[in-house]
């Protein structure tokens, strides 16, 4: 009956949450559909198309100035959106107002690291998206992307650095763009390093990787291709139509992200639809999209060539709905779960890798896996660890850690599910607002290079 009532809970989750799910995804968009649709439409006929040079008033007024605080930039995850999408609806619940500086770009939803690591430099920098020629060429898309006339921080140096949160996948987005300024890998950018990052704050950052991944319908296998019949192949098909039709108004509203893949009616036809549909084409086929970067195998691949930087503040929340009842690993405060998320924390519970498969890596032990949040694994949420640990050290108290060191991933776990510390406020609670005047409080007064000139409203 337990299993049957389980497998009853997944169907009903494949059908509700159709092409947009991937639990907080299908939650992120009925909250915002519920939202007013007429600030996107407004938009969408008296903006450019081109993206306007600062997204946010405050900091265009001050944007010249050398004296003004480093902004904080919130990055989001997988099926998140920044200003402006989703009929004005706030991907990190409101959060951005507790500062002056914060800028909350709008990156792929559903593409890579990569790409969207790209993505997030001309954000900041300015000019055209620039993919880089050789990745472009191996992943079949159009090498350069969206225009940024200006950049939403263009004096971005050495001299100027940023503050990065980023929830999910985009803390994992951050560190890759970091180790891009190290490696100087922006053509035309030949000052780039690292010490442009001042600090990186992490929210439930996937790190490591996820089992929920494969439970989804990644391949333990490799981490990078599809089962043929999955909740994945549903959520490919639904994104394939859809950037296919490229209806204005709704890709204003919220985008995948997948543009540069050229995949529109206009340019694809109906036989390029087949082609992606067959998985002959497209970012599916070429693994160049979010999932393949979520699996343990891809966090791997992605960590084995980032680092942690010594003049970097680094610091992660992990979160768990999870605890250990007579030996056993289970769900914790099922009220505290959102409801779409529920079902996966009990699965992540039980996950087994698979007896016939090589395990993702030397040493790997499921146990460690099951503590989870509904959507990562809280081992993966505290620091890099695979395939080699960073230096890192677990606070229970944010005292432990002043002064703070930098080159070190300070870490505390929260209780509390994979969505709590977004979109929705008022499920937060207090806990909300704890954490995030925490963030910025840290930013503001212990993650410095040069002595601070703080904003009243901070000292």
């Amino acid at each position: 009956m337990f299993r049957f009532s389980v497998a009853a809970l997944q169907l009903l989750e494949l059908f509700v949450s159709s092409f947009v799910h991937m639990s907080y995804g299908f939650y992120i968009f009925s909250s915002a559909v519920a939202g007013d649709l007429s600030l996107a439409l407004n938009d969408l006929f008296f903006k450019s198309n081109v993206e306007t040079s600062i997204t946010d008033g405050r900091l265009a007024a001050s944007a010249n100035s050398d004296d003004d605080l480093p902004p904080i930039v919130l990055v989001h995850g997988i099926f998140g959106f920044g200003k402006g999408r989703l009929g004005g609806l706030s991907y990190f619940a409101g959060a951005e107002k507790k500062d002056e500086k914060v800028l909350v770009p709008d990156l792929g939803s559903l593409t890579s690291i990569y790409d969207r690591a790209r993505e997030l430099f001309y954000y900041l920098k300015g000019g055209q998206v620039d993919y880089g020629e050789e990745h472009s060429k191996a992943c079949g898309h159009s090498q350069f992307g969206r225009i940024y006339e200006k950049g939403n921080y263009p004096q971005w140096d050495e001299d100027h650095p940023i503050h990065f949160v980023g929830h999910s996948a985009g803390a994992q987005v951050i560190r890759v763009l970091q180790q891009m300024l190290a490696d100087k890998a922006f053509k035309g950018y030949e000052n780039t390093s690292e010490n442009w990052v001042l600090s990186v704050t992490s929210l439930s950052g996937a790190f490591n990787g996820t089992t929920r991944a494969y439970l989804d319908g990644m391949q333990p296998e490799d981490g990078k291709s599809m089962k043929s019949i999955c909740l994945l192949q549903l959520l490919r098909v639904g994104v394939i139509v859809y950037d296919w039709i490229d209806i204005p108004i709704l890709k204003y509203y919220y985008n995948f992200g997948f543009d540069h893949f050229n995949m529109s009616w206009k340019k694809a036809g109906i036989w390029g639809l087949v082609d992606c549909l067959l998985g002959n084409s497209g970012p599916f086929a070429s693994g160049d999209w979010i999932l393949p970067d979520l699996t343990i195998q891809g966090s791997l691949r992605l960590n084995s060539h980032i680092n942690t930087f010594p003049s970097t503040y680094y610091f992660s929340y992990a979160t768990k709905r999870t605890t250990n009842f007579m030996g056993y690993t289970v769900p914790s405060n099922i009220l505290g779960i959102h409801p779409l998320l529920y079902v996966r924390v009990l699965q992540m519970c039980q996950w087994r890798h698979p007896p016939n498969v090589p395990p993702p890596f030397k040493g790997y032990r499921d146990e460690e896996w099951w503590d989870n949040d509904g959507a990562i694994n809280t081992v993966s949420m505290t620091h890099p660890r695979f395939p080699v640990e960073h230096p890192n050290r677990f606070v229970v108290e944010d005292s432990e850690c002043q002064p703070l060191q930098p080159g070190i991933w300070y870490y505390k776990i929260v209780e509390g599910d994979h969505i709590l510390f977004v979109v929705n406020r008022e499920r937060a609670g207090v806990q909300f607002d704890l954490i995030y005047d925490s963030i910025f409080e840290r930013c503001r007064k212990h993650a410095f290079r040069k002595i601070p000139t703080m904003p009243d409203h901070v000292q």
